[in-house]
């Protein structure tokens, strides 16, 4: 499973790659309609696919001559989880504890 968090988190961790995400919330897409809001190359999009691609994050699938991605809506579960699990942790006040470190080193 860490292998897996780690290919997610690496896929989400490019604003482009993020915004690929967004733009398949809507419907599923050929690759060249991925690409048109974005000022980069066919063949750079197509290296931010592969990489969701791997992650799990999207599927991509020929249909005749257009490739299409197609968001995966199950991709996110075990990342969820993993992160509800933190949860049960109180939030901490970044403030208050950079007033308690302060207070610590004098």
């Amino acid at each position: 499973m860490s292998e897996k968090l780690d290919l997610v988190f690496a896929a989400l961790s490019d604003p482009t790659r993020r915004d690929i995400l967004i733009l398949l919330l809507e419907d599923d897409m050929a690759v060249t309609d991925v690409a048109d809001p974005f000022e980069m190359s066919l063949a750079a999009i197509s290296k931010h696919l592969k990489i969701l691609t791997r992650a799990g994050l999207i599927m991509q699938e020929r249909r005749g001559r257009v490739n299409w991605c197609k968001l995966q809506p199950d991709a996110m579960k075990d990342v969820s989880v993993w992160m509800e699990s933190f949860g049960q942790f109180e939030s901490v006040n970044l403030d208050q504890f950079e007033e308690f470190l302060k207070d610590q080193t004098l």
